[in-house]
């Protein structure tokens, strides 16, 4: 009964963390496919990514960490799940470093797409906003 419970968990986790990161959770062929392109091992099935989606299976823990590491949360959080780390977001004055949401992960895939050009206007624009921030604090 509990490792079904985990499972769901799981599930519920492995979903909030796709819709973060601007993907379907319910698409286990998109799944399939998005994490096939990230791990090195032997490529998952799209049965295998739909038993993680409906509660049915969860992943090794070489799997977790590559689901953890491409949708930008910890993967304790995805196994376990954790208040400390709701949502992906780790952080305090403390010295501890910030892990980024999913949707910044995203946000520097798709700043190192850009041209060299189009790259060092973006970071120029998000450092003008870093200081005008600083300056209103």
């Amino acid at each position: 009964m509990k490792a079904s419970i985990e499972r769901e968990d799981f599930s519920e986790r492995l979903q909030q963390a796709l819709r973060n990161a601007d993907y379907s959770p319910d698409s286990p062929t998109q799944l399939a496919r998005e994490f096939n392109v990230r791990f090195s091992g032997r490529p998952i099935t799209v049965h295998a990514a739909r038993k993680w989606l409906v509660g049915e299976a969860i992943p090794t823990q070489e799997k977790l960490r590559t689901l953890a590491q491409w949708l930008g949360v910890p993967a304790e959080w995805l196994r376990f799940g954790s208040n400390s780390t709701e949502g992906g977001t780790v952080g305090d004055a403390g010295g501890v470093p910030v892990r980024f949401e999913s949707a910044d992960v995203k946000l520097i895939a798709d700043l190192q797409r850009l041209d060299d050009h189009y790259r060092m206007i973006a970071r120029e624009i998000i450092r003008m906003l870093v200081r005008l921030s600083r300056s209103k604090e």
